[in-house]
């Protein structure tokens, strides 16, 4: 007994040694350091803490992070690692251990779990050096930049993936980090953030992803179908051919994110995979969410969002994007709470708070709004307004306004939500066609409608979503009653109108 407990401290003793040399400092245990708490789909599933309770040790290498892993008790021993300075392939070696499962040229977070990664000082950067999640969960990264992560060329590291998940891993959260490459799979470079073969309950907040062929994805083939519950928001992705992400299979929801420059394909959603898509801001890009590449669909609901100079290609038989009017063609719950920056704050809010070196600063809510530099001005229906003469209700009314008033031809009069969301509806004693219809705001109350869906009220479908008051094209559809539902808004909603014409 005497002799395996001196081989146990020999080993540990080794393992202080080379951390000594490495370049990691070791401080007594404490709270993680770590700011902030998990967001999303990272707070499902028993939600996702990483290294709180644990040590903290500080690193200035790549063998000072490995070294730090392979001196934990076990591989489940919560440990902070504090990152100073630049990790790459000259400093980064494989350390041996029982709790560690380590490599050369790549940050291995291997068969272990309870790990938060954080850059300090003057920050952390991970150059040509990817981070590696495998078999492993509750793990955090944040505040770090990862960038020029090769596969093929000289060095390669991680697959070419600056982050990449595989094989059963479960809640990570990765927030305020910047992601980038020098080019596409020609340049030798592959995905910025990519999850496949059973990775679950990931969440990737406030981060810059720039200047790389592809963005991520989720799922390695049409048939790796066992990924998702992952959440995107507050992200930028800037300067990217496609995979904003590529989504096969599994449930994503992304929010209050900015697509700038987006080339070939954004939000591709395929293989059954449901993205539900609230309050983003596309600008100067093209085909930013559909199915593309596949006949495999994929389904998404929008809410919220804005198109600025945003251009769609034509469907076939393996490209099915969602515009130039996206709308709904699924629903999607959301397990956990969360609150919607206005879509036209998305551009200032990102640009102050994502990435790494912004403090860890998140939205406070506060914005200055960008105004879209090219918006479509739609076509006002015509014909005979269907509402004159219909039926209406809604879920509910402030005092002196009423539901009758949206389909009285005056508008001096309107209806208002008791509070600042709710919905009102025009509905018919026998089946009505309809394909458009004309939301008019009250005087004085112009831009106050935000968010808004349109729902064909007995089916329960959506018909359209968006933001913004005005005339909205819906699918030619049959029915007896249709619903405005007014999801967001930065004002008293006032809607004199609702018109309805079936061309």
């Amino acid at each position: 007994m005497r002799r395996a407990v001196a081989l146990r401290l020999s080993a540990a003793s080794a393992t202080l040694a080379l951390a000594a040399t490495a370049g990691v400092v070791l401080s007594m245990p404490q709270v993680a350091a770590a700011a902030g708490t998990a967001t999303g789909y990272a707070t499902q599933n028993g939600g996702t803490t990483g290294g709180a309770g644990g040590q903290t040790v500080r690193a200035t290498t790549g063998t000072a992070i490995h070294a730090a892993l392979c001196g934990r008790a076990s591989s489940s021993t919560p440990i902070t690692i504090e990152v100073e300075g630049t990790v790459n392939h000259g400093n980064t070696s494989k350390v041996s251990g029982g709790s560690c499962n380590t490599a050369d040229g790549v940050i291995e977070l291997k068969q272990i779990s309870n790990v938060t990664i954080i850059g300090v000082g003057s920050g952390a950067v991970f150059d040509q050096v990817g981070i590696h999640i495998r078999e492993a969960s509750n793990i955090i990264i944040q505040n770090v930049t990862v960038r020029n992560v090769k596969k093929s060329g000289s060095p390669t590291s991680n697959g070419g993936d600056a982050i990449g998940m595989e094989s059963d891993v479960r809640n990570v959260w990765v927030d305020h980090t910047t992601l980038e490459a020098s080019g596409g799979e020609d340049e030798g470079f592959d995905g910025l953030f990519d999850m496949k073969n059973n990775t679950r309950y990931v969440t990737l907040s406030y981060s810059v992803l720039r200047n790389s062929g592809r963005g991520g994805l989720v799922g390695s083939s049409e048939s790796d179908l066992s990924n998702g519950f992952i959440t995107y928001h507050h992200n930028l992705y800037e300067n990217i051919d496609s995979r904003t992400p590529l989504l096969r299979g599994g449930t994503a929801h992304i929010y209050n994110s900015h697509f700038r420059n987006i080339s070939k394909s954004g939000i591709n959603s395929r293989a059954g995979a449901q993205a539900r898509v609230d309050n983003n801001y596309f600008e100067d890009s093209k085909d930013v969410l559909g199915t593309f590449y596949t006949d495999q669909a994929g389904y998404w609901q929008v809410n919220g969002n804005i198109f600025d100079n945003v251009t769609w290609s034509s469907p076939g038989d393996d490209n099915q994007p969602a515009g130039p009017n996206p709308r709904s063609n699924t629903s999607v719950s959301i397990p956990y709470s969360y609150s919607l920056d206005r879509a036209d704050c998305v551009p200032d809010v990102v640009s102050r708070t994502a990435g790494a070196g912004k403090g860890l600063r998140v939205s406070d809510g506060n914005c200055t709004p960008q105004t879209p530099t090219q918006t479509p001005t739609p076509t006002v229906p015509g014909g005979t307004n269907l509402s004159i003469g219909a039926g209406s209700d809604g879920s509910s009314k402030a005092a002196g306004t009423s539901y009758g008033n949206v389909r009285d031809g005056d508008m001096g009069t309107y209806w208002s939500p008791a509070g600042s969301t709710g919905s009102i509806s025009i509905k018919w004693g026998s089946p009505t066609t309809v394909s458009s219809i004309n939301i008019r705001e009250a005087a004085g109350s112009a831009g106050a409608i935000g968010s808004w869906r349109v729902l064909d009220h007995d089916a329960g479908t959506v018909l359209a979503s968006g933001s913004g008051a005005g005339a909205i094209a819906v699918p030619r559809t049959t029915l007896r009653k249709i619903t405005f539902e007014i999801t967001g808004s930065s004002g008293t909603p006032r809607v004199a109108e609702f018109e309805t014409y079936a061309g």
